[in-house]
């Protein structure tokens, strides 16, 4: 009997496959890194056959872990990076160029001239967004004007455009489905999250021909099936969500007012709106947390750049840690009496700033600072632009700020106590760790495992989250208060242009 579900979550750094039994219990886990190509300062690009290898190499490594065959597979869903863009030739398969990463911010000049000839406020009007090189839509239009022979393939008709769940759908069903799901089409800037479809103004806007684009499905749906030479056999696919998406399912986040954030290369809040898209006054993002049975569920959105990646940094770029779990134990031994910021505006910041131009900037260094105060910096800088992240939405949403805040948290960065500790101190609330940490997947499988009737519903669902530590406030109000303080002075002496500039 089919009884298992398979989550592919194709990350940005590497992809991993986990295989889970019918009561969403983790059974295996496989996973593989990939490159990062930097071609130029600023940009950043994936080859997409070496995640399309990392995809069947995965997949099959944990089916094989688990002691299954495709056969008791009941259905796979996917999960994946969100708004990097791939273009491919519909005959071969074949990728036109490398994938342009979400973090490239190569399209900053095109993002500026549109909202200095006022489009912005229409095209948040209808997606959500904001004109910001991260979104997928200018990154389809360089790869139309900047490959030779791109656009002129694509105004013919042999070419495909999508997000890498479109292009991992279209590699494991043999070429035969060509789909996404709403939570990745709402992060295009192509997409209208109210109408719920592709926007033709907006395509007009940003010269993109229309038969380049995905069908847009439900987040639980039929994705069709994969070629039976690649795993051993036929598996149905009946899941597609966005990592961050797929992380607020993961965490049962179904109720207006419940809150998650996600830490991996970056950090990614998430707020529940329940069915009424929240427009934001403080350059949040207004987004679909997820879409079933035709109905959309909406949320609030902010998007932190680097949170992990600034402990990459510390272990690859400075070489003051030898793994990651070192910085924990470097912060924890910080002289105290020292107060030095890092700003990790390595590729700009995200919310609530959207500063491009910005770049990452250390304060309050002194002839003590050593690499246990840097450490403490890097970690301090997630729990602060958390913090920043929070209050705006408090702000947007009156439903936050009257709730009493409990966040909801996952991703690697999350296995520090330390970390966890900080981000319940600066924040005054409840950080609540799970027991299943890979939400990610957990959200992908459960998709997945809802639509091929193995899961039960929302609620059914919600009832199995478990909690496996919850992180209380302990710091002193006067500690918190100078500590933020020095924080806003960090960011505000980073930022390019005014703060008041930043706030709409």
């Amino acid at each position: 009997m089919a009884s298992y579900l398979v989550a592919i979550d194709q990350g940005t750094t590497s992809t991993r496959a986990m295989v889970f039994d019918k009561a969403l219990t983790p059974v295996t886990i496989d996973q593989r890194e990939f490159r990062q190509i930097y071609p130029a300062p600023g940009w950043v690009e994936h080859d997409p056959e070496e995640i399309w290898q990392t995809v069947l190499d995965t997949v099959a490594g944990a089916i094989e872990k688990a002691g299954i065959g495709p056969r008791q597979v009941a259905a796979i869903g996917i999960t994946n990076q969100r708004e990097t863009a791939v273009l491919w030739d519909r005959a071969s398969g074949k990728p036109v160029h490398n994938a342009i990463v979400w973090q490239d911010r190569r399209t900053t000049d095109l993002c500026t001239a549109l909202r200095n000839e006022g489009y912005e406020p229409a095209i948040s009007a209808k997606t959500g967004l904001l004109l910001d090189p991260y979104f997928s839509a200018t990154k389809i239009a360089w790869l139309l004007d900047k490959v030779p022979g791109v656009r002129s393939a694509a105004e013919a008709g042999r070419l495909a455009f999508g997000t890498i769940d479109s292009f991992l759908l279209w590699r494991l069903t043999g070429g035969k489905v060509h789909a996404t799901d709403a939570t990745n089409a709402a992060r295009t800037l192509l997409f209208d999250i109210r109408a719920g479809a592709w926007d033709r103004d907006l395509l007009r806007l940003f010269n993109i021909p229309e038969g380049l684009l995905p069908e847009v499905k439900d987040s639980a749906a039929d994705f069709g099936a994969t070629a039976p030479d690649l795993f051993g056999g036929r598996i149905r696919i009946l899941g597609v969500a966005g990592d961050q998406q797929a992380a607020t399912v993961g965490q049962c986040c179904f109720r207006p007012g419940m809150l998650k954030s996600t830490y991996g290369t970056g950090c990614f809040a998430l707020l529940n709106t329940g069915d009424t898209p929240v427009a934001s006054r403080n350059r949040l993002l207004t987004t679909i947390a997820y879409q079933l049975d035709g109905k959309r569920t909406y949320a609030l959105e902010g998007a932190i750049f680097v949170a992990g990646a600034a402990v990459q940094w510390l272990r690859d770029g400075l070489r003051t840690i030898d793994a990651a779990s070192d910085a924990s134990r470097q912060a924890a031994s910080a002289d105290p009496a020292q107060s030095v910021y890092l700003v990790p505006g390595f590729v700009g910041l995200g919310a609530p700033w959207w500063d491009a131009e910005a770049r990452g900037a250390l304060f309050g260094l002194t002839r003590n600072t050593g690499p246990a105060e840097l450490a403490r910096a890097a970690l301090e800088s997630v729990g602060y632009q958390t913090r920043d992240l929070l209050e705006a939405m408090q702000a947007d949403w009156p439903g936050a700020a009257d709730a009493d805040t409990v966040l909801r948290v996952d991703g690697g960065l999350t296995a520090s106590d330390w970390t966890m500790q900080f981000l319940a101190d600066i924040l005054a609330a409840p950080v609540d760790r799970p027991v299943i940490m890979e939400t990610t997947a957990l959200g992908a499988a459960y998709l997945a495992g809802r639509k091929a009737g193995l899961c039960p519903d929302l609620d059914g669902f919600a009832a199995t989250w478990r909690l496996e530590r919850r992180f209380q406030p302990l710091m002193d109000v006067t500690t918190r208060r100078q500590k933020w303080a020095g924080w806003q002075d960090a960011v505000r002496r980073t930022l390019t242009r005014p703060a008041q500039d930043h706030v709409r």
